[in-house]
């Protein structure tokens, strides 16, 4: 994997998020230091597909890759994809200054033996020096990332036997606080924070002077919602999230369902929170932004600034960026929240990378 890891290259890719309930996909291009929204797609998964966002049917992912492929009507093959999970492990390590990349290569290989707990023939590992370490001196600090063969190996056949190929898979975390950081949130010495609220997990990151400075996954989403609202009106999950979506659901939802699973995400926003606050000694956000699936709700920001006691407001990656002609500017906002991991997968085109 690593023979050819230190070779650079830039390359236009789609940014092709496969989440657990929806697929998304974002074309991007950049043109004298401004971004043009292509295209974008985003296509439902049909079913229970995954299991601890462990691919479990395989068809149902297809299935809806199929149609963010014939939606986007693009030529272009290449994608960037992202994983995340249980067995995506992410450290920071310290490393002498100065280093080779082969000396870089080598001594991470050593540190990965101690620090991750597979057999390191079963695992996929890179790296990336991300910065002088504030708090080691004389120590650049460099992420090393590891995953599952396995996790990598199954979306990589399922994406070649729809017609596409995987340039570059990144980690979930840092595709969101690379959208933020890029679209989001000004590149200066205040730290901004971002929320991802999707189907099963809340991923929260914190982004400064463009850099990422802290990332982490916790487990509850929409889902709990969603779960509710298929029993309390018995109906299928796909009418519910489409109307969901389409802000179609009876009048009684906010009444019955919404309250209970309000209290829910924002004491799992605060618990996030204070893990955040607990490993780094910051001191507690006063703004945050939101993106996901949840956005579709639409009082979600006044209804988490009430409860946080923090403002809050909805991230849209595209919100200065041109759209192409092809782009239906009615939808666009409607769905650009649900889009920013794939767009931060796809900002991954305008950047250098290792293959």
């Amino acid at each position: 994997m690593l023979k050819n890891l230190f070779k650079k290259k830039t390359q236009q890719m789609i940014g092709l998020d496969i989440g657990s309930r929806f697929v998304k996909a974002v074309v991007l291009e950049q043109s004298n230091g401004r971004y043009t929204l292509q295209a974008y797609a985003c296509e439902p998964i049909i079913g229970n597909a995954f299991a601890e966002r462990e691919i479990k049917d395989f068809e149902a992912v297809s299935q809806a890759l199929k149609k963010i492929k014939a939606s986007l009507k693009s030529k272009n093959k290449s994608v960037a994809i992202a994983v995340s999970g249980s067995t995506v492990l992410n450290k920071i390590v310290y490393m002498d200054p100065g280093l080779t990349d082969y000396e870089l290569e080598s001594r991470i290989q050593l540190e990965a033996d101690s620090l991750i707990p597979y057999p390191l023939e079963e695992v996929y590992i890179d790296f990336e020096e991300v910065g002088s370490a504030e708090t080691s001196n004389n120590k650049v600090e460099v992420l090393l990332s590891a995953v599952h063969k396995d996790i990598i190996d199954r979306r990589i056949t399922l994406l070649g036997e729809v017609g596409y190929e995987a340039k570059i898979v990144d980690v979930e975390n840092y595709a969101l606080a690379a959208a933020f950081s890029r679209f989001g949130a000004p590149a200066d010495d205040t730290t901004h924070y971002c929320l991802n609220i999707g189907a099963t997990y809340l991923q929260l990151c914190a982004v400064k002077n463009g850099s990422v400075v802290y990332t982490k996954d916790h487990s509850f989403g929409l889902d709990s919602l969603i779960q509710d609202l298929v029993m309390l009106y018995n109906q299928e999950r796909a009418l519910i999230e489409q109307q969901l979506q389409n802000n179609t659901l009876p009048d009684n939802w906010k009444l019955d369902s919404y309250p209970v699973f309000l209290a829910n995400l924002q004491q799992h926003i605060n618990r996030a929170l204070q893990v955040y606050i607990s490993a780094t000694g910051a001191q507690r956000p006063t703004a945050i932004s939101i993106c996901g699936g949840v956005c579709h709700v639409a009082s979600i920001c006044e209804d988490l600034a009430s409860d946080l006691g923090i403002g809050v407001e909805l991230f849209n990656p595209f919100a200065e960026m041109q759209l192409s002609d092809g782009v239906p500017q009615n939808s666009i906002a409607h769905f650009a929240p649900q889009l920013a991991i794939a767009a931060g997968l796809a900002s991954r085109s305008f950047s250098s990378w290792h293959i």
